[in-house]
């Protein structure tokens, strides 16, 4: 004699499932750009945890477009061929021989990984990067960092031909120079830069931490883009945090309705952040 049993954890997916229409349908048809980076990439757990949060966006209509960093990776490949690095302001100085590494690294290895955990997940992901089809050109951002570079133009043309084929662009931040050159954009840079061009309703900036603090290191939820540059001006923002910032003003300031830069290593924070009513995040508008 078969007895029915309720299953708690089922009748609460399916009540979480339905608090989150009203956000699925907010969101629903909108560009989303999502900067991943950090440690999450380092950890295979949360790279597939990522991928079935990327695909299932898409099923619930939402068209995202990853741009993914990968300095830790970087660093550990220049520590193991023994190439000394350095950081200026938050972003790695790079001669000709660290370039090569970020591109072996970035274009190669992280690229190609996390396209094939998308797919994996169900998804139709396609690895590219800032050289391919002119989709960013670079030059020098100034001599002192050398082949770390800055964005004079960009193409979205390739990015909107696979959307309309509903493919997932993943898209290494390593660009072409008018000279020919490869040039090591800095990866949410990059990811501000599309989110800009391809008129994006989100930008996620994904990383190692679990948003802005302020000077006495309480967590920040809402920022406007006034108080992101005071951050920057005061010196409360160092490192890392000030090219988030900067492409976040930057963003806003070009039509993004909003940026939030929140904790990669925590699961599902992106379906949190979009499709809950408490964030995950600091939202910068």
């Amino acid at each position: 004699m078969n007895t029915a049993r309720e299953n708690e954890d089922g009748w609460l997916s399916a009540q979480t499932l339905s608090e989150a229409l009203p956000f699925i349908q907010r969101h629903s048809g909108q560009t989303i750009i999502i900067k991943f980076g950090g440690n999450a990439m380092g950890d295979e757990a949360l790279t597939r945890a990522f991928a079935k949060d990327i695909v299932l966006l898409c099923q619930c209509g939402l068209r995202p477009v990853i741009v993914h960093g990968g300095g830790p990776q970087i660093g550990s490949m220049l520590k193991r061929l023994d190439i000394k690095t350095e950081f200026k302001d938050g972003l790695r100085v790079s001669d000709m021989e660290t370039v090569g590494v970020a591109e072996m690294v970035l274009s190669g290895a992280i690229n190609k990984s996390l396209v094939a955990a998308i797919n994996q997940a169900g998804g139709k992901a396609v690895g590219i990067s800032g050289r391919d089809a002119n989709l960013i050109t670079a030059c020098a951002l100034n001599k002192t960092l050398g082949f770390t570079g800055k964005v004079i133009a960009t193409d979205i043309s390739l990015i909107q031909t696979l959307a309309m084929d509903a493919f997932i662009p993943v898209i290494s931040p390593i660009s072409a120079g008018q000279d020919g050159k490869a040039y090591n954009i800095n990866a949410d840079t990059a990811a501000g830069v599309i989110a800009s061009a391809l008129n994006a309703a989100r930008l996620m900036l994904l990383t190692d931490i679990k948003g802005v603090m302020d000077k006495n290191g309480h967590f920040l939820t809402d920022l406007s883009h006034k108080d992101a540059q005071t951050l920057i001006d005061d010196g409360v923002a160092t490192g890392g945090m000030i090219p988030k910032l900067e492409t976040a003003i930057r963003a806003v300031k070009d039509g993004v309705e909003a940026v939030v830069i929140l904790d990669g290593r925590r699961p599902h924070g992106l379906l949190v952040e979009l499709f809950t009513d408490v964030g995950a995040g600091t939202l910068i508008r």
